[in-house]
């Protein structure tokens, strides 16, 4: 937790404020990559840590990534660094939702799919052409994919037999819940009944999830006295590198009045200047050839236009049909099934036959009617996303017989047997 003291020194720059950010920084950054942290780590290593990390959140201001790595210095920096995390990435919201006590079973829907295009993914998925060096033996990809999904239906299996034993658990506590929405246990809330004596360290998580929710709440009506109080420590950056600018160009404006008393001084301003003046009738030159040479191509590609039009008009018009067909395609295939989109963490609720409880997800428990998914929805529009990849895969697949067919026909000699 950082003083008010090391907000005040921090500030005004001063030096001793800068180990403090960057361990404050260090460690918050590391819970929200859900990386382990300990107050042992070096200083270097955790400033090399800090300076990536805000980096890949899109933090670029290059004052700080020019700080020393032994964190002697750059305490207004830090401090700027630490404003854009809590108002561009919601730094707070982020570390209250991962040290949330989950007392109840959940798991991640998401029914989401890629933005990008099907084809920008196939611009974006061609690799450039690698020399023999760079060549990788297909045995070893083959050994390495293969490796890959054993481990996946590891995995899968786990997941299989992880849901059995939920099931289970809420089957035979049906009906023992307090709340009659749920009306089943959790296995936190199975595993309480089964041992008594974990209720005071579920307290005492509770009770200090309640602390930092107070903390935020006090926090969130004080924060806009803090971006005031902000507003004038970046006036006060803004001022320290205008002086550094003014201090270098004052610099540089006393070096010629230092060298003028020299004997070569005056012949060697004079062959700047003529060196200056003829630079410039270059860049003239040079202005005057490129809006030459811009009307020139203005011109072929006119004339290559009208050509197109010419000859290879209903082939292009045919082509632009079908790219547009597939972009409506891809469009009314986003936009259709918006309600069903979902995407984050939902309790797992069983449901029976009774009106009281149907077989979903719920988002929130209370008593009131709740927004919930069942999960045959989800599994329709999984298994509709499915359909969707494997066509885009024949599709791939298509496209990559076609490619080394024509690949074949350019060898002469050899023959291709298919697998």
């Amino acid at each position: 937790r950082p003083a008010p003291d090391t907000l005040r020194c921090a500030r005004f720059d001063r030096p001793q404020a800068s180990l403090d950010f960057w361990r404050l920084l260090y460690v918050l950054l590391k819970q929200i990559h859900g990386g382990e942290w300990t107050e042992s780590d070096a200083i270097d290593a955790q400033i090399r840590f800090v300076k990536s990390a805000l980096w890949y959140h899109g933090y670029g201001r290059p004052e700080l990534h020019q700080l020393p790595a032994d964190g002697s210095a750059g305490s207004r920096e830090l401090l700027l660094a630490f404003s854009w995390l809590l108002h561009r990435l919601g730094l707070l919201e982020q570390l209250l939702a991962r040290n949330r006590v989950k007392t109840g079973d959940e798991t991640s829907v998401c029914t989401c799919e890629d933005g990008l295009p099907y084809s920008q993914k196939g611009t974006a998925g061609t690799a450039p052409e690698c020399g023999l060096k760079d060549r990788v033996d297909v045995r070893y990809l083959q050994w390495l994919n293969g490796r890959l999904r054993l481990q996946w239906c590891s995995l899968h299996a786990q997941h299989q037999e992880q849901c059995k034993l939920l099931h289970k658990i809420h089957l035979f506590t049906s009906g023992s819940h307090v709340d009659q929405i749920l009306g089943h246990f959790s296995v936190t809330e199975a595993d309480l009944v089964r041992q008594p004596e974990n209720y005071k360290q579920l307290l005492q998580l509770l009770e200090s999830e309640t602390m930092q929710l107070e903390a935020f709440l006090e926090w969130k009506q004080l924060e806009p006295v803090y971006w005031q109080w902000m507003e004038t420590v970046l006036d006060m950056a803004e001022e320290g590198s205008m002086c550094e600018a003014q201090d270098v160009h004052v610099e540089k404006r006393r070096l010629p009045k230092v060298t003028s008393s020299c004997p070569w001084a005056d012949n060697l301003t004079g062959k700047m200047d003529r060196l200056s003046k003829d630079l410039v009738a270059l860049q003239d030159q040079l202005h005057k050839l490129v809006a030459h040479r811009k009307a020139a191509w203005w011109e072929k590609v006119t004339a290559r236009e009208k050509e197109l039009q010419k000859e290879e008009f209903s082939a292009t018009a045919r082509k632009i049909q079908e790219s547009v067909e597939l972009k409506l395609r891809d469009l009314t295939h986003l936009c259709a099934p918006t309600r069903n989109k979902m995407h984050g963490s939902c309790r797992l609720v069983l449901r029976n036959k009774h009106p009281a409880s149907k077989a979903g997800f719920g988002q929130s428990v209370s008593r009131e009617p709740v927004s919930a998914v069942s999960a045959p929805e989800v599994i329709r529009e999984l298994q509709m996303r499915e359909a969707s990849l494997q066509r885009e895969l024949e599709q791939l697949r298509e496209e990559c017989r076609q490619r080394l067919g024509e690949i074949a026909e350019g060898l002469e000699g050899v023959i291709c047997i298919s697998p």
